[in-house]
């Protein structure tokens, strides 16, 4: 018999990934808080859609509101539960989840930031795999409905990359390697430390800025003064992870160490950084918003200070400066809590970059 799959938080990528797992015929049972998400899921499953290359399809799910989990106490338990909620729901989301986990089961953290330790706090480092999405630019645009802004990465880019914390390549590992790959390029890593700040260095470059402007990626990207600004937050963040100890790898493909020099002024990597970003833009990348920016349209709570706030105390605890990293932290909040309205003019006029 297959595992017994929970997706714990049927949000954009839960619902991306966990959808091409049933339709793939595993056991997967979707948990999610918000009621319209769950009852569109029960009465006509999980649409998925692309902006090209891939036709519309829907599969139907199995779908339980939270309150509704406590009937899995009288069935066969968990043996692996995907973790995706936003981070500042991951400790009270794994307690729920993990009482329903088989003794021999674990937790997979499919999400933005860095929360393994959070999750290790409460089931321990040994039922914890981290998960990284990369680029993977879905967004839950109505209940029952994921769409993803491109078409399948495949082997252009390896989306899924899924490791063990002590950097070992188990069964397990495998296993999720095995489940992600059923939606898109998929790689087991050694190096789960360094993609997970890689990918947090990514979102910190991007994520916070569409949030405070209201822009999408590519409008960012093809303001000077806002894709300089973002090499100077990409900048600071790759210094800190180095700092660190982690070994990075490409962010938005590009050696993270031309980001760092691009952000620091250096001429030559400003210009290769400037080429890559534009090229980008230009052959029709960034047409979407990152999800921090849709959080912001939506009215919730955005992960700001798990990410680019999490980079100023890391910073902050070995020394380095984040004046970047702190100051997009604060508008953001300020924005979310209605002070400011989105607008470019408020990273424009810091004149960090």
């Amino acid at each position: 018999m297959g595992n017994k799959i929970a997706i714990m938080g049927t949000g954009a990528v839960g619902a991306y990934a966990g959808a091409h797992m049933a339709r793939a015929g595993e056991d997967v049972t979707f948990v999610d808080s918000w009621p319209a998400n769950v009852e569109t899921m029960r009465a006509r499953g999980l649409t998925v859609s692309h902006i090209r290359d891939v036709p519309e399809w829907s599969t139907p799910v199995r779908a339980l509101h939270l309150t509704d989990l406590q009937q899995v106490s009288k069935e066969k338990p968990f043996d692996i539960a995907f973790v995706c909620v936003k981070s500042y729901d991951t400790a009270w989301a794994t307690t729920m989840i993990a009482q329903y986990l088989a003794p021999g089961g674990f937790i997979v953290s499919l999400q933005n930031c860095m929360n393994e330790e959070t999750i290790a706090g409460i089931v321990g480092w040994g039922k914890i795999v981290g998960c990284i999405a990369s680029s993977i630019t879905v967004d839950l645009c109505e209940p029952g409905h994921v769409h993803r802004a491109a078409g399948k990465s495949g082997e252009k880019h390896t989306v899924f990359r899924t490791g063990e914390v002590h950097g070992r390549i188990t069964g397990r590992a495998r296993e999720i390697e095995r489940l992600v790959a059923l939606a898109d390029s998929a790689l087991a890593t050694t190096n789960l430390w360094g993609e997970r700040w890689s990918k947090l260095v990514t979102n910190a470059m991007a994520n916070g800025m569409s949030a405070c402007t209201g822009l999408i990626s590519k409008d960012i990207l093809r303001n000077d003064t806002l894709r300089r600004f973002g090499a100077r937050l990409g900048s600071e963040a790759v210094r800190v992870g180095q700092a660190l100890g982690y070994q990075l790898e490409e962010i938005h493909h590009i050696d993270p160490e031309v980001i760092a020099r691009a952000g620091e002024g250096d001429p030559a990597a400003t210009r290769e950084y400037d080429a890559h970003r534009l090229e980008e833009a230009n052959r029709g990348g960034g047409e979407h918003r990152p999800s921090m920016g849709q959080d912001m349209m939506k009215g919730r709570r955005t992960e700001i200070d798990f990410l680019n706030g999490f980079i100023v105390r890391k910073g902050e605890e070995i020394g380095l400066p984040t004046a970047a990293n702190a100051a997009l932290t604060e508008i953001v909040k300020r924005v979310e809590r209605g002070e400011l309205q989105p607008d470019p003019k408020h990273l424009i006029d810091l004149r960090l970059n």
